[in-house]
């Protein structure tokens, strides 16, 4: 991907699919009775509305930008922050809730990483480089918790 627009696109997509597993989690956990977990989830829900505004602002885009079915360039047809969510349901239990949010933000890790080496616009590879780091950030704080959750 060598058009930063076209980047910042995606990263947006990628962040608001991100910030709606992860209300979707915080709500299983509520329901599930886990105020400690669905708060950690809450809380990375707003990490992902935080990165979506940041991206807008950067596209200088003032709604979510719209592009057609061909455009979206995806490693796997879809979004890295949606490829496995179809398997949660309402009886998700808090290790199963973060092994599936850890391969969602592995796999957005990937995503941005590959870009930041593959690219050859230096904006696009230098925006999307952070972003990986982001999202690094956010696996070590889901491995944090998975580690708990194993001692618990």
């Amino acid at each position: 991907m060598n058009n930063l627009q076209l980047f910042l696109a995606h990263a947006i997509e990628l962040e608001r699919e991100a910030a709606r597993r992860y209300e979707d989690l915080a709500e299983a956990m509520r329901s599930a009775g886990n105020r400690e977990v669905q708060r950690f989830f809450a809380q990375m829900a707003q990490f992902s509305r935080r990165h979506l505004k940041e991206a807008m602002q950067r596209g200088g885009f003032h709604q979510l930008p719209q592009l057609a079915a061909d455009e979206w360039q995806w490693p796997e047809d879809c979004s890295p922050e949606t490829v496995k969510w179809e398997g949660m349901d309402a009886q998700i239990d808090a290790v199963q809730a973060m092994n599936l949010a850890l391969e969602a933000e592995r796999l957005g890790y990937a995503y941005y990483k590959a870009l930041g080496l593959s690219s050859s616009d230096p904006e696009v590879r230098r925006m999307a480089q952070e972003f990986a780091s982001e999202e690094a950030d956010h696996v070590d704080q889901l491995e944090a918790w998975q580690a708990r959750l194993a001692v618990s």
